[in-house]
């Protein structure tokens, strides 16, 4: 086998197009963060199916889990094009640790945009600033792409409290999660019926089940998130009764930013692995970078990096902007996550048969990859709302 060790070429960071000082000072501290802290141990705590929440307490400590979010309740008052490209660093480091960063702010979203003040000066210091984690429960065993048709139940007693049963299936971050923004049934069937909820980690009556068996991000738990009867006061309802598919919608349009995000991220390791190799890796007499067709390849390769990128980007600015940006958003989910995903493909075949061993990284890449295609909306689902921003709805 060939040396891992040997000379290779060091990627050079990205070039980045960061609006302030302040925010170039903060790609600095995220960089060094993930080369000293998360990128050494990426590898082994990935393959031990290990969570790194020492990880995500100091990056609460360092301001990172709260960047896009009011520095009133401890965030950091930064952009979306700037929260994106930290997101997109730390996931170039380790994928786990963006994937993380991306839910935690997609399940602090609800209260920060629709809570009232009294519930944002009560929670969120500690969402964004204190140490916890969360999660985000849409998702049921019957209910992924249609969402609106959810079965969880909250139903408001006579006390004024709400009590929850139902199942939650696919939860980042379940069994850890210091709060679970969950969407529930409050009233009729339909979108109009569900009601979002803050319910605390060690609420009464929530249990997790055994974390799922994936191919691929297996440091970060996945598992479904059942609640049996869990009582909550009305001062955790976030939002109308009857808002809570809207509330969700919103959020997620957010979070596709966040999976793009992740999946550039995951696709500039792939890349920066495939060009070292390709540089000390000789064959014939000379490095397999001087061969055309493989040139070519790693051409390809960055010109899709590239292009997510700018997509990404381009929403962003729309978002930071305050102009709609949902179409915009599932356009650049669907192209980033496809990108991540053909970019891992030829990074393990820039490598050949060193690529395709646990080994080397980039087999790990591909794995992950695939993922980003299903999370947060099928790439289908992607397809289906940018279809209906061009055509109008289906109305059969």
């Amino acid at each position: 086998m060939p040396d891992r060790a040997m000379p290779g070429r060091v990627p050079a960071p990205v070039d980045r197009s960061l609006p302030t000082a302040e925010a170039r000072a903060l790609m600095t501290l995220v960089r060094d963060i993930a080369r000293r802290e998360i990128a050494p141990a990426a590898a082994e705590e990935e393959d031990a199916g290990r969570f790194p929440r020492e990880l995500f307490t100091l990056l609460s400590a360092s301001g990172l889990l709260g960047l896009p979010y009011d520095s009133a309740h401890g965030g950091g008052d930064q952009p979306y094009e700037v929260y994106l490209q930290v997101v997109e660093e730390l996931a170039s480091a380790r994928l786990t640790v963006g994937l993380g960063v991306s839910v935690h702010t997609l399940a602090s979203y609800a209260l920060a945009a629709y809570g009232t003040d009294a519930q944002r000066a009560t929670h969120l210091p500690a969402m964004l600033g204190g140490g916890s984690l969360g999660a985000y429960c849409l998702s049921e065993p019957s209910a992924g792409s249609d969402a609106a048709s959810l079965r969880t139940r909250a139903v408001r007693e006579g006390d004024g409290d709400w009590v929850i049963t139902g199942t939650k299936a696919w939860i980042t971050h379940a069994g850890l999660a210091d709060f679970y923004t969950v969407l529930a049934r409050s009233g009729g069937a339909g979108a109009s019926g569900i009601t979002a909820f803050l319910v605390p980690g060690d609420a009464a009556g929530l249990s997790v089940a055994a974390p799922e068996r994936k191919m691929g991000l297996k440091g970060s738990p996945t598992a479904q998130v059942h609640l049996d009867g869990v009582r909550i006061p009305d001062d955790r309802r976030i939002g109308d009764e009857g808002q809570g598919f809207a509330i969700a919608l919103a959020a997620l349009d957010s979070g596709r930013l966040g999976i793009a995000a992740c999946a550039v991220g995951l696709a500039q390791a792939a890349l920066d692995e495939a060009v070292a190799w390709a540089t000390r890796r000789r064959q014939f007499g000379r490095p397999i970078a001087d061969f055309q067709g493989l040139r070519f390849l790693l051409a390809d390769m960055a010109t899709r990096i590239e292009a997510g990128r700018a997509l990404y980007l381009a929403a962003a600015r729309r978002r930071d902007a305050g102009r709609p940006f949902g179409r915009e958003a599932a356009m650049a989910k669907l192209h980033c996550s496809d990108a991540a995903m053909q970019v891992t493909i030829d990074a393990v075949q820039v490598l050949g048969g060193y690529g395709y061993t646990a080994d080397f990284p980039v087999e790990r890449y591909l794995r992950e990859a695939k993922v980003l295609q299903i999370v947060e909306g099928t790439n289908q689902i992607q397809r289906t709302v940018i279809a209906r921003h061009l055509l109008g709805p289906d109305t059969r």
